[in-house]
């Protein structure tokens, strides 16, 4: 049975950071908000875990320049940022096993594969800069573009087998997913989105470049303190009714609220599990059946100390060998703990799930242990977090476009269905994916229902 909670001007559906920002921004503007989120806590996609006395951010945890909307938060709520620790030399590990150290993001491979590879990375940033990212599906040559995979473009352009392989490793890390996945003009826009591909892989200078004190979701954390009554925890959204005169939105235990507008900011497979009534139109309900998130499994390992900083190492390694593809430097500013992230992403993320927690755990700390030595298979304390198993997310980093998506439904992702509105990291077309873009989307539809609102105040409630 439902049960009628007061009016609201505005509901969110969602907690995570689009959704945390909106309502921030709204009640700023003086707009009675009401935030439902289905989990237990805030944050979404960024998560905060005590591991001996130190927050490990088991989600999402980098920022970097041109991130400028999520710099103006922390600043605005008096976290404090710091650089993600780079000195020393970063491991490259072959398909062979065998090690190399080089600088950058680009190891030591063969003159022909280094040659390769950078054809390839120049070729797709001058390729992306034909694509705008507000109407990425309306460009000369979109439709050829999106008819193709990134992987049929790799095998298409890149010559050696080395430059491939390196390509794939890339795919994987920025999107968390198989090339042959991702459709070519999602990933020029992706590109385009965050400036350039070196923008994407980049620590210094890139988007890895700076971390938060207390982890990204110690902003969440004091984005929801200051809701308080305002948001609502363990609070599934189940069905949202809509009409000319306002929203109902009724969560899992029969709850409703009536509101003026209600906005939309969890990913796209969960928006598509919402009852809508009257149904979506067909293209908003078609794309969010076609946007799958992609594929991550992310550990974190705690040390006494960061060993590896004595040996020479940054703590940042790439592996063609896996199932770790990806590892960076985590340790808190104080340098008290060490701390190494490793991420497995793409088809290898779904392999690896179905093993068992402890054969997880024997494999994770062998490919850290071959990477960084003896010292790596003995931390402190070791913990994992698969996206892909979290009910309320079911996957990370962001949505992958395949081929077809944006060309054929592409128009519907942030246009309004009446008093439905949409936001969250999917929606931006700057920083798509990163939490930049979910604190940037959370900010413009604010400001877009704020406006509306103010120019017809008798409008805001049924």
């Amino acid at each position: 049975m439902s049960h009628h909670q007061p009016d609201v001007d505005v509901v969110v559906v969602g907690a995570g950071m689009a959704g945390l920002v909106c309502a921030h921004r709204l009640r700023r503007r003086g707009v009675g908000v009401l935030v439902l989120e289905a989990t237990h806590r805030p944050g979404g996609r960024t998560v905060g875990i005590d591991l001996d006395g130190e927050t490990a951010d088991l989600g999402g945890q980098f920022i970097g320049p041109g991130q400028d909307r999520v710099y103006a938060l922390a600043a605005e709520l008096g976290v404090a940022t710091f650089p993600t620790y780079t000195a020393g030399a970063n491991v490259f590990e072959t398909e062979t096993g065998r090690l190399l150290r080089f600088r950058g993001m680009v190891p030591k491979l063969s003159p022909l594969t280094l040659l390769d590879v950078a054809r390839a990375q120049l070729r797709l940033d001058r390729l992306a800069r034909t694509v705008d990212t507000e109407t990425p599906w309306l460009g000369p040559n979109a439709t050829a573009l999106d008819g193709q995979t990134l992987q049929s473009w790799i095998d298409r352009t890149v010559r050696t087998r080395g430059g491939r392989r390196f390509l794939t490793l890339a795919c994987q890390a920025i999107w968390a997913c198989e090339p042959a996945e991702l459709s070519l003009l999602h990933a020029l826009f992706y590109i385009k989105a965050a400036g350039s591909l070196s923008a994407l892989t980049e620590f210094e200078g890139g988007a890895q470049q700076d971390r938060l004190e207390g982890g990204a979701s110690g902003l969440a954390g004091r984005l929801a303190a200051g809701l308080a009554t305002d948001l609502r925890l363990s609070a599934p959204v189940r069905r949202i009714d809509h009409d000319d005169t306002g929203v109902t939105v009724t969560v899992e235990d029969g709850t409703a609220w009536r509101a003026g507008r209600v906005v939309v900011t969890v990913a796209p497979p969960l928006a598509a599990r919402i009852a809508y009534h009257p149904p979506l139109p067909a293209a908003r309900d078609n794309l969010l059946q076609r946007l799958p998130m992609g594929s991550v499994l992310k550990c974190i390992a705690m040390y006494p100390e960061p060993f590896w900083r004595a040996a020479g190492l940054s703590g940042a390694a790439l592996s063609l060998r896996g199932p770790i593809a990806l590892t960076a430097d985590s340790s808190p500013q104080s340098g008290r703990r060490g701390v190494l992230i490793g991420f497995v992403n793409g088809a290898t993320a779904r392999d690896l799930a179905a093993h068992s927690e402890a054969d997880r755990r024997t494999i994770l700390l062998g490919a850290l242990t071959r990477l960084f030595g003896l010292p790596a298979r003995t931390p402190v304390a070791f913990v994992e977090q698969n996206w892909n198993e979290e009910p309320f997310t079911r996957g990370a980093y962001s949505a992958v476009f395949p081929p077809g998506a944006w060309t054929r439904l592409g128009s519907a992702l942030r246009a309004p269905v009446g008093r439905i509105h949409w936001a969250g990291a999917e929606t931006s077309p700057r920083w798509y994916g990163y939490l930049d873009g979910a604190v940037r989307s959370g900010e413009t539809t604010a400001d877009t229902i704020a406006r509306d609102i103010h120019a017809d105040p008798a409008a805001t409630r049924a």
